[in-house]
């Protein structure tokens, strides 16, 4: 039987090859990828579904294991993803050429060869600006975001002190 960091590894490997059958079969029946900040997807027929909609948005989608770490079955692998925004719509936003990369960081608890539960853990705020859905940090848009933000919490702020007196 595979040890868990090579089931981890071959999993890895299955969704960089966007090799959708391999990808799965590393996985039990009915397992959880909690996929943060999206939710808890089910396999296969939810993470299958995932990423379909992810390949089909960045067919070029490239996926890279930079580390891992093993520990009694539980796996720690540090990833990073690059695409092009080329394909089609993606989670309600309109494909517009954007490059994007992503850093992360998986959990990833195997038993009997077979994974059972994965934590993904990355940033999707990163992810939103290199999109364009948030302004650039520090940039004048997000000055102006956060300004408007702030209006609103202190109106709100004022709303709430006026109904309480």
């Amino acid at each position: 039987m595979a040890d868990a960091s090579e089931v981890v590894r071959r999993y890895f490997d299955a969704v960089g090859r966007h090799d959708l059958d391999a990808a799965m079969a590393c996985w039990a029946p009915g397992s959880i990828d909690h996929l943060a900040p999206v939710g808890e997807l089910r396999v296969p027929d939810e993470l299958r579904a995932y990423f379909v909609d992810l390949f089909a948005a960045m067919p070029d989608f490239q996926y890279e294991v930079l580390d891992m770490f093993e520990q009694g079955g539980k796996v720690a692998a540090h990833w990073h993803a690059r695409g092009t925004f080329t394909g089609r719509r993606y989670q309600g936003i309109e494909p517009n050429g954007a490059e994007i990369e992503a850093l992360g960081a998986d959990l990833v608890q195997v038993e009997d060869g077979l994974i059972r539960r994965l934590d993904s853990y990355w940033d999707e705020s990163a992810l939103a600006r290199q999109i364009g859905v948030l302004p650039a940090k520090r940039s004048p848009q997000e000055r102006v975001l956060f300004g408007l933000f702030n209006a609103k919490t202190r109106l709100k702020s004022l709303v709430g002190r006026r109904r309480r007196s």
